[in-house]
């Protein structure tokens, strides 16, 4: 399924995450990380832990839950929550700044019996340079990219029109799609300009990317809106994929839709729209 729009939510408020899957995000987080005091670690991990094993808990979303980086704050994450392991769709992993960051949370994981995907989160320097290499690694299934946490990491001054990580950006884009894996763009900060959400999310599609984090609920719905391909790129999806199963039960690898030569390219990029099209129903 897409991950258009991965949302977070405190993992110390049990309330907020069982009503999380109400927002209509593709991807729901539970954030053991940045989102959680040094005091309240273990506290959030059995709230987490009790949310993921109660029976009610049935969710039509992927279940993400965000640990601490690598190292014994992850294994404790792992530890805390394991009961609840089979309810869990991905794991994300933050400063993932070299694919040893990614195959460590994977042998973790292997450990504790959760066999779950890993979401690499991509905010320092060493990350963004290293992002082929973790995007590479088989547990790897997205790259996320954090530009809040790479701009400090770097010294860099946010703006408005985001310059100073955009060569990053692109960077983690072109590494997600060498290896097929998802990309997931940064957070957009203001909760309250939707129109400015709106706008960051059509550029974030227009570089490639197949998805965007969200802090609040309300970023949902533009977030999702804006992967959600228009009537009539449905249309000329739809009539590309249909000439595609006449052309091959002729044995022709390319065809004609509308005048428009189409190859293997166009053909991804059909499926893709479809895929999108789809994602609400």
């Amino acid at each position: 399924m897409p991950r258009r729009s991965v949302m977070f939510t405190p993992g110390d408020r049990p309330e907020m995450m069982r009503k999380a899957p109400g927002a209509g995000a593709d991807v729901i987080v539970f954030d053991l990380e940045d989102a959680v005091t040094p005091e309240r670690k273990a506290e959030a991990r059995t709230a987490v832990r009790d949310v993921l094993t109660d029976p009610e808990f049935d969710p039509d979303c992927e279940v993400c839950v965000r640990v601490n980086p690598t190292g014994i704050a992850a294994d404790d994450d792992l530890r805390g929550i394991a009961d609840g392991a089979e309810t869990i769709d991905s794991v994300m992993l933050p400063k993932t700044g070299s694919a040893d960051d990614a195959e460590t949370l994977a042998r973790l994981l292997d450990e504790h019996d959760c066999r779950a995907p890993i979401l690499a989160l991509v905010e320092t320097a060493s990350g963004v340079l290293n992002a082929a290499e973790i995007a590479a690694v088989d547990e790897t299934d997205a790259l996320v990219f954090g530009a809040e946490d790479l701009s400090a990491d770097i010294g860099a001054t946010r703006t408005e029109g985001g310059t100073e990580v955009l060569y990053a950006r692109e960077h983690v884009v072109l590494a997600a799609s060498a290896e097929d894996v998802d990309a997931i763009d940064t957070v957009y900060t203001d909760i309250d300009d939707t129109d400015g959400l709106a706008e960051e999310t059509e550029f974030a599609i227009q570089l490639g990317y197949d998805g965007k984090m969200a802090i609040h609920p309300a970023q949902v719905t533009p977030i999702n809106e804006a992967f959600t391909p228009d009537p009539e790129r449905v249309e000329w999806a739809e009539a590309v994929l249909e000439a595609k199963a006449t052309a091959d039960e002729e044995g022709r690898g390319v065809f004609r839709v509308g005048g428009e030569m189409i190859d293997a390219p166009l053909i991804a990029q059909a499926e893709r729209i479809m895929e999108y099209a789809q994602a609400d129903s």
